[in-house]
C-alpha cells in the first residue's frame, strides 16, 4: 500500500496541532478571557512518586534580621489573642529593599482523602508561597481565617459554623498586608494573592469581597477550586454573590490550577462557569499534572509549576 499521501497529509496537520497548543484558544480580542500559552497534556501521577526538590524552612517564633527565614507573627493589637500569621523573608532580602508580596491562604482543615492527602488548616503548614517564588524575590505570607469571636485562627472556613462570617478575616487582611509592606519592604503594588481548595476559594470570596481589599492584590493563584463554582453551603457562597465579587476583579489576571482529573472541581469546570458569567477576565487555566489535592506539588518540579514561575514573575515586572 502506499503511504506517500497518507504522510504527507500528517506532515501538513502536525505544525498545526503543535501551534494550537502554543497558543492555546481565545475569545474575540473584545474580552481578555484566555488560555495563554500552556504546555502539552501532562502524564496523571500522585506526588509521593516525584521527589521534592524544596522544603519548607523551620518556623521561628521572632523576625529575623536576616533572609530565607520563616517566622510565626502577632500582630501588636492582637497580643492577647491566639490569632497569628506566618511571614518567610526571601534569601535576598534585606532592610532597605523593595518586593513583591505573595499572601497565602491555606485549606480547611481536618482534612484527608484516599490518596493519603492531608491539610491541617493551620498558617504553620502553607506552601504555596514558598513554591511559587522557591525563596527567592518574594515575601511570603500566610493569612489565618478568624473565628467570629476574633480570638483565634479558623480552621475550617470563616470561623464559625453556621454563620461563617467573613468579616474579621477580610479586617485582619486589611491589616496585615499594609502592616508587612512597611515593617519588611513589600511593594503595595505588587501584591499577589494565592490560596489552596478553602483558600483557592477565598481568592474571591476574601480578596474581592469589598471594593477596599479588592484593591490590594496585582494578581491572584487560586489553586484547586474557584468561588462560585458550588456552593459548600457558605452564606454568600451562591453564584449571584459570587458573580459580584468578580465584578471586582477589574481585569487582573488570574491563573487558575487544579489537580488533573475529570469532575466538578477540575479546571475545565471553573473554565465553563467563568464563560457563563458573562466576565472578561485575564485568565489563564493550568493543571497541576499531579492527581492529588494537595499543595505539596508546589514544592516537586513540574512543568506546570515552571509556568507559573513564569506567569508570576511576568505579572510583578
Amino acid at each position: 500500500m502506499n503511504n506517500k499521501p497518507r504522510l504527507a497529509t500528517v506532515y501538513l496537520i502536525w505544525p498545526i496541532f503543535c501551534l494550537t497548543l502554543l497558543v492555546g484558544w481565545a475569545l474575540p480580542a473584545d474580552g481578555a478571557m484566555r488560555q495563554d500559552a500552556l504546555s502539552a497534556p501532562i502524564e496523571l501521577v500522585d506526588i509521593a512518586s516525584v521527589e521534592p526538590d524544596l522544603t519548607l524552612p523551620p518556623l521561628s517564633t521572632e523576625a529575623p534580621l536576616t533572609g530565607g527565614k520563616r517566622f510565626k507573627e502577632v500582630l501588636p493589637t492582637l497580643k492577647a489573642t491566639d490569632i497569628h500569621h506566618v511571614v518567610y523573608l526571601p534569601t535576598d532580602w534585606t532592610p532597605t529593599g523593595s518586593y513583591p508580596v505573595i499572601v497565602e491562604y491555606v485549606g480547611n482543615g481536618n482534612y484527608r482523602n484516599k490518596f493519603g492527602d492531608v491539610c491541617t488548616g493551620k498558617v504553620t503548614d502553607g506552601k504555596l508561597g514558598y513554591g511559587i517564588s522557591g525563596g527567592k524575590k518574594f515575601i511570603w505570607v500566610c493569612l489565618p481565617f478568624i473565628n467570629e469571636e476574633q480570638t483565634k485562627n479558623a480552621i475550617t472556613w470563616w470561623g464559625n459554623s453556621p454563620n461563617y462570617n467573613p468579616q474579621p478575616t477580610v479586617d485582619y487582611c486589611k491589616q496585615v498586608v499594609p502592616w508587612i509592606c512597611q515593617q519588611y519592604g513589600g511593594d503595595p503594588e505588587r501584591v499577589v494573592l494565592t490560596g489552596f481548595s478553602r483558600g483557592a476559594i477565598a481568592c474571591n470570596f476574601i480578596g474581592l469581597y469589598d471594593d477596599e481589599i479588592s484593591k490590594l492584590w496585582c494578581g491572584f493563584i487560586p489553586c484547586s477550586h474557584y468561588d462560585g463554582v458550588s456552593n459548600f453551603g457558605l452564606p454568600q457562597g451562591d453564584r449571584n454573590s459570587a458573580r459580584q465579587r468578580l465584578d471586582r476583579l477589574d481585569q487582573r489576571p488570574q491563573f487558575i490550577c487544579a489537580e488533573t482529573r475529570v469532575g466538578k472541581q477540575s479546571v475545565e469546570s471553573t473554565r465553563t462557569y467563568l464563560l457563563s458569567t458573562g466576565v472578561m477576565g485575564k485568565f489563564t487555566f493550568q493543571t497541576t499534572g499531579f492527581r492529588n489535592h494537595n499543595d505539596s506539588w508546589i514544592l516537586r518540579p513540574s512543568p506546570s509549576r515552571k509556568l507559573l514561575r513564569t506567569w508570576i514573575e511576568q505579572l510583578v515586572q
